[in-house]
C-alpha cells in the first residue's frame, strides 16, 4: 500500500492536471493533500483522482470559503470520519479518516500554522494530546507540520527547543517520524525557502507502534523533477511517499 502526503501549493491551480498525473504515476493508494482548495481547479484535481481509483474523498474545504487552504484525502477504499476530542481546533487544518483497505488504518493529516500566526503552538499541543490518547489501533500522522530537528532538518537555524520537543514528545508516546526511522541522519528538505533558497524539512509522516512494523519505505519526492529538472515545478514541497507492506 502506497500512502502520499503532499502540500500542493496554493491549491495547484493551473498545475492540477500534472499534479494529477503525479500523483497516479506514483502509484498511490491513498494521498493527504494539504493546501487543497475547493475552487474549479481543486474541483478537477477531485474527479481526475477519482478517475485514477482514488474515487472515496474527504475533504475540509469549506463551499463558502472556496480559496481557503483545506485538506483533501482520497483512497482506493472507503473511509470514514473519526472525531477526536482535544485534537486542533482548526477544522480545515486537521482531519482523522478511518481507511478500510487491506490493511486498515487510521491516517491523520495535518497542515500545522506558521509561528508567527500565534496558532501554531496550540495546534502542536492538540496533536500530541490526541497521540497520548491514542486507542485507535495502527495509524500515521502525516502533513505539513512547519517543524523539523533542530540542525539535522535545516540548512541554517530556524527550528527552535519547542518545536523539536513535539517531535521527541511524539517518540516518547509511541509515535516515530518514518524518515528518520527508516534513514536515521539522512539529510533531506522538503520546502526552500524563497528568498536565501534555504532546504527545509517540515513535511514529515508519524507512525505508531502498532503500524510501524508495516512500515517499509519512506522517501521524499519533488513532482515532475526528473522529467524537467526542476524541483518546483508542480509544488514548492516534495512529496512524502510510505508504502507499508501487507505482510
Amino acid at each position: 500500500m502506497r500512502i502520499v502526503a503532499w502540500n500542493i501549493r496554493a491549491g495547484g491551480g493551473r498545475r492540477v492536471g500534472a499534479i494529477g498525473r503525479q500523483i497516479e504515476r506514483w502509484g498511490a493508494d491513498v494521498v493527504g493533500l494539504s493546501e487543497f482548495r475547493i475552487t474549479p481547479p481543486g474541483r478537477g484535481l477531485m474527479t481526475a483522482l477519482a478517475a485514477t481509483g482514488l474515487r472515496y474523498q474527504l475533504t475540509t474545504a469549506h463551499p463558502r470559503r472556496p480559496a481557503s487552504n483545506a485538506l483533501l484525502v482520497a483512497a482506493r477504499w472507503p473511509l470514514r470520519r473519526v472525531r477526536l476530542g482535544g485534537g486542533p481546533g482548526e477544522p480545515g487544518r486537521w482531519i482523522v479518516v478511518e481507511v478500510a483497505g487491506p490493511l486498515p488504518f487510521v491516517l491523520g493529516v495535518m497542515h500545522v500554522p506558521n509561528r508567527v500566526s500565534g496558532r501554531k503552538y496550540p495546534f502542536l499541543d492538540a496533536v500530541l494530546r490526541c497521540a497520548h490518547r491514542w486507542q485507535l489501533g495502527p495509524a500515521l500522522l502525516v502533513g505539513d507540520t512547519n517543524s523539523g530537528r533542530r540542525g539535522i532538518d535545516e540548512e541554517v537555524p530556524s527550528f527552535n527547543r519547542r518545536e523539536e520537543g513535539w517531535i521527541d514528545a511524539l517518540a516518547e508516546c509511541g509515535w516515530l517520524d518514518a524518515f528518520r526511522h527508516l534513514r536515521a541522519d539522512t539529510r533531506a528538505y522538503t520546502w526552500y525557502s524563497p528568498n536565501g533558497r534555504n532546504g527545509f524539512r517540515i513535511d514529515q509522516a508519524f507512525v505508531n507502534a502498532p503500524l510501524l512494523a508495516r512500515l517499509k519505505d519512506a522517501a521524499y519526492v519533488w513532482g515532475g523533477a526528473a522529467r524537467r529538472r526542476r524541483r518546483d515545478v508542480l509544488s514548492d514541497h516534495a512529496a512524502l511517499v510510505l508504502d507499508l507492506t501487507d505482510l
